[in-house]
């Protein structure tokens, strides 16, 4: 399983990414889920201004190579960073390390385990759950979300799975999934957070005290799809 935060506006990059170390060595993990550290690797994307969308990804955890990452140095309005404890041990390394892309554009992290997903794209089994979901719930060459219809996608699988947390990335905009299956196990683990502070918006999977204390966050409703638009041209 792992955690997600994104923050669209005026983004204080150090303190998000200092916000995804506290969640991927587990020091923020109030939740009812055993797993707390996050360790099998991480990725990040964000808007470079005048060069469209960026990525990172590194196999480490963030803790031991944030400082060899571009994010350091990185200025943007808008950054999504997903840090990883692999389901399986099988899938681990580069070619299972989020954000997934695809090459109409997109870019995609999961936080959650959906096994059936690849039933709905006709294949015979299974070999990757998160990019089964990311080509079940982004029509391939699509250039934006519907919720209602990427709702109705998760609705429709077959049991099995537990979460579709995600964040799927566009050069036209973002979007944050928050879906979990019905009677999941762990919901407290599945919840995400809201918190908005003066010119940014911040979306997560646990409260982090280094960001603003517990009553500045607030739920976000389940079986929520929120859209960030990016300006055009810039």
């Amino acid at each position: 399983m792992c955690r997600l935060i994104l923050a669209s506006g005026q983004v204080a990059v150090a303190d998000i990414a200092a916000a995804a170390v506290d969640m991927s060595c587990g020091r923020t993990a109030d939740h009812d889920n055993p797993t707390k550290a996050h360790v099998h690797g991480w990725g990040a994307v964000w808007r470079e201004p005048g060069h469209g969308l960026r990525s990172h990804t590194d196999v480490r955890p963030l803790a031991e190579s944030l400082h060899d990452s571009p994010l350091p140095e990185t200025k943007t309005d808008f950054l999504a960073i997903h840090v990883r404890n692999a389901t399986l041990e099988s899938q681990r390394g580069p070619r299972f390390t989020h954000p997934l892309t695809r090459d109409d554009g997109w870019y995609f992290m999961h936080n959650g385990y959906l096994p059936t997903a690849y039933q709905r794209l006709g294949l015979p089994a299974s070999e990757f759950d998160s990019r089964e979901y990311f080509d079940h719930l982004v029509p391939h060459g699509a250039n934006s979300l519907d919720p209602e219809t990427a709702l109705g996608k998760l609705d429709s699988l077959p049991p099995g799975g537990n979460s579709g947390n995600a964040i799927a990335v566009h050069p036209a905009g973002a979007y944050l999934v928050h879906w979990s299956a019905p009677g999941v196990a762990t919901p407290v683990f599945f919840a995400m957070r809201r918190l908005r502070l003066p010119g940014v918006e911040i979306i997560a999977s646990e409260v982090v005290p280094g960001l603003a204390p517990a009553p500045s966050w607030e739920p976000l409703p389940a079986n929520t799809v929120e859209h960030f638009s990016f300006p055009e041209g810039v």
